[in-house]
């Protein structure tokens, strides 16, 4: 069964038992700024799973990209990727367990066909706050689960939230208690460095977690955990490894997902995909997939934020390009059609991006070769070659370790260069800890308010610059809006200081922010602006500004456009092939 099969039974198997298939958001969240890219299915429902009404109704589906850039030091085993898919269902105050867990026991058993007795089934223990889950365990026993196949584990392991066990969360994020499902790949063999004994959680390969019903029952207050207005259901499947599983292979580059990719190595380097090869074109496949997605969807490789993940992935990805002695460039050019054909015929990208991608990634290849020669010539006039200069040299360069050590005939300690790391990422960490003090969508009066100005922003720029305008993306911090549009001219310093002028009038006017849920064919039809109108439901919630802007939104907003305030603007700037980029913040 290939993938994109597996993919569609799922959303078929849940839209037949009620479920609305919601189309995917962007990889890059709209309206979150506590977070670089949706790491989970789950992101953009967030507050329907606190008891926002959601257009389409209480039960949902879909299958969701993600990101999770903490994972690409991890990537070059058999399991972990970067970049995945979510299947993802939720039920919003509508079924709970009762009707979960024998339908998603029926989903893996009867329609991917797994066999029942390689399943395994984990469950909250419960604590001092949360019960333990007594009724999800007489559920599975009822489906036929033995004792032997249902597993107990504490918050560590079986609760869920974004930002992990309930000491964790932050006030306004929701979570609950969970019972994951576990394939066993029987012939594999238990690897003793792991632990004395395998368990399900295990690490070494022999299970691996292919689904976690998460009982989203809590929201974290001031004063701890409390139950949710109602009870909820979010389901997620990792896309990548229900294939494997499926597929019956342990590693999950072995699947139809990235054998396309793997073989393009295979053919360009004329090395197979066999023992110390495998690490070196797990990270190349995974991280050229990754930014080949995030290209089709907008992102431009920088030195910031989600540009300079992008960034490191390419970059990471050509050094191990260049250790098998193979060209990036080639490999890269070559793989990018499949990959973009892939999500292309799931909806998730244009299939017209194909070549835009291909320049921009060819663009950002030329650079690195140039930052090569630049790092050859720092290492040539250096006094003294140690990990510290390899650390400033990926900080300064986008170097990775390795990339250095192949540079210098020194042998370099990678412990050391890694601790100086570490002390980094510790500090990154504590400056940006506001990343996550919001909860899962930072609803905060700052963020409402500069939400409700990109409306505005965008509105303006049409109004002073014409219709050739459009939303090309979006991004919000405590600082400042910036906001991406198509044009295809420099706006003149009169043109620019017309449009925060407008937007300034909009908000001085008190004009009452409304809003209303439509058909969304009938709302485009109206002329209501939306950014990505293929990424919304058939019913979409319609954000109006007085009469002067109507746009599609799931994102917060204020009452009256006076609780904004005053904006001015910082800067515009050319971005490449007909983009710009314009910063706006408060006086």
């Amino acid at each position: 069964m290939k993938a994109s099969e597996i993919r569609q039974k799922y959303l078929d198997f849940f839209a037949k038992r009620g479920h609305a298939v919601i189309p995917a958001a962007p990889i890059i969240p709209r309206d979150d700024p506590t977070t670089l890219f949706n790491g989970s299915g789950m992101q953009q429902l967030v507050p329907y799973l606190k008891g926002e009404k959601h257009p389409m109704g209480t039960r949902l589906v879909d299958s969701q990209p993600s990101f999770r850039a903490e994972d690409i030091e991890s990537v070059g085993d058999n399991r972990h990727t970067t970049m995945f898919e979510m299947l993802g269902n939720w039920s919003l105050g509508d079924y709970f367990k009762a009707d979960q867990l024998p339908w998603v026991w029926e989903f893996f058993t009867k329609e991917l066909a797994l066999d029942p007795a390689r399943l395994h089934v984990t469950l909250f223990q419960g604590d001092n706050t949360v019960p333990k889950d007594q009724e999800s365990y007489l559920l599975w026993h009822k489906l036929g689960l033995k004792d032997d196949h249902i597993h107990y584990y504490d918050s560590s392991k079986n609760w869920w939230s974004r930002a992990g066990t309930p000491d964790n969360m932050p006030i306004g994020e929701v979570g609950g208690p969970t019972s994951e499902i576990f394939f066993e790949y029987t012939a594999v063999n238990h690897d003793s460095s792991y632990g004395k004994e395998c368990h399900v959680n295990c690490d070494c390969g022999r299970f691996l977690e292919i689904g976690n019903s998460v009982f989203m029952e809590y929201e974290m207050t001031s004063e701890g955990l409390r139950k949710l207005p109602a009870q909820n259901v979010d389901f997620g499947g990792g896309f990548e490894r229900i294939v494997a599983a499926v597929q019956d292979t342990p590693d999950v580059f072995a699947t139809d997902l990235f054998t396309p990719i793997i073989s393009t190595i295979e053919q360009v380097t004329g090395k197979k995909y066999k023992g110390a090869n495998m690490p070196a074109m797990r990270v190349i496949a995974d991280h050229l997939r990754a930014a080949t997605f995030m290209s089709a969807q907008g992102l431009v490789p920088s030195n910031k934020l989600q540009g300079y993940t992008m960034r490191r992935l390419l970059r990471r990805a050509a050094v191990r390009a260049r250790s098998l002695g193979g060209d990036a460039k080639e490999i890269f050019l070559a793989s990018i059609p499949s990959i973009i054909g892939f999500y292309s015929s799931a909806g998730f990208i244009s299939a017209d991006s194909a070549s835009g991608v291909a320049e921009l990634i060819s663009a950002e290849l030329d650079k690195f070769t140039s930052a090569l020669i630049r790092g050859e010539r720092e290492l040539g006039k250096a006094n003294k070659v140690n990990e510290q200069l390899a650390f400033d040299l990926y900080q300064s360069l986008g170097f990775p370790f390795e990339i250095t050590q192949e540079l210098t005939s020194i042998k370099l300690d990678e412990t050391k260069f890694n601790k100086l790391l570490q002390a980094h990422q510790s500090k990154s960490r504590t400056a940006s800890a506001g990343m996550f003090k919001g909860g899962l969508a930072d609803q905060s009066e700052t963020t409402t308010r500069y939400h409700t100005a990109t409306h505005l922003v965008h509105q303006a720029l049409v109004d002073v610059l014409g219709e050739e305008v459009t939303q090309a993306g979006s991004n919000i911090n405590s600082e400042r809006l910036r906001f991406d549009y198509t044009y295809s001219d420099k706006p003149s310093n009169d043109q620019l200081a017309r449009v925060i002028h407008v937007v300034n009038q909009k908000i001085a006017d008190n004009l009452p922010v409304t809003k209303a849920i439509q058909d969304k064919d009938k709302a485009l039809r109206s002329g209501v602006r939306a950014f990505f109108p293929e990424k919304y439901p058939d019913r979409v919630t319609v954000y109006s500004i007085g009469s002067y802007s109507h746009e599609l939104c799931g994102g917060p907003h204020v009452a009256h456009t006076s609780a904004i305030g005053p904006l001015e603007l910082v800067k515009d700037e050319n971005l490449g092939q007909g983009i710009r980029r314009i910063y706006i913040r408060f006086v």
